[in-house]
């Protein structure tokens, strides 16, 4: 039996995009809860509420596990029958210095000639969406690596010891990545 991942990317309305500080968290934070009621609709993985433990990990609700993301230009979330991680950044120029502290010599050789930019970002997203799975958050990523470059969208990231499957998908100058281990994804972007 095929299991599918079904994540969800939605653009942030201008009304959202006007507002400040808090009120601007608190928007993108239920526009990503909507992303994530869409894919538990689409996957049949029903999630009653959306809450998080004290340190702000998502708790699973009946069996059912999210996960979400958000920057000011699109926000997304995911269900699954799994832990699960996704991720998103806005695809842009960065610093030599801010690339080498994220990827480390070895993950750059795996690229082989891949723009320094989507290297940066395919890898980045996918260790963000590995440390939402395990629950470790940004503290953890220097202990994350990309082990392999699969193909354009496949990246196998090891975190303790253990490898994960990671899909980007590429939007309107972002990437966004979900972890995907042994499931088939279908992306939606509304």
């Amino acid at each position: 039996m095929i299991i599918i991942l079904y994540p969800v990317v939605k653009k942030v309305p201008v009304a959202v995009k006007s507002l400040k500080g808090r009120y601007k968290v608190a928007a993108l934070s239920m526009l990503a809860r909507d992303c994530a009621k869409t894919s538990s609709g689409r996957s049949k993985l029903f999630v009653e509420k959306f809450e998080k433990d004290g340190s702000g990990v998502p708790l699973s609700s009946k069996g059912v596990f999210w996960s979400v993301t958000h920057k000011p230009g699109f926000v997304g979330g995911v269900v699954s029958q799994e832990r699960i991680g996704i991720d998103l950044e806005r695809i842009k120029n960065i610093s030599k210095a801010l690339f080498n502290r994220i990827i480390d010599p070895d993950e750059r050789s795996l690229f082989r000639g891949q723009d320094k930019d989507i290297c940066f970002f395919r890898a980045f997203t996918a260790k963000e969406a590995v440390l939402k799975k395990t629950s470790q958050g940004i503290k953890g990523l220097s202990k994350v690596k990309i082990k392999t470059v699969v193909d354009d969208k496949n990246l196998i990231v090891r975190y303790s010891d253990k490898k994960y499957l990671v899909e980007n998908f590429y939007f309107a100058g972002y990437l966004a990545s979900v972890t995907k281990d042994h499931f088939n994804v279908q992306w939606t972007l509304e």
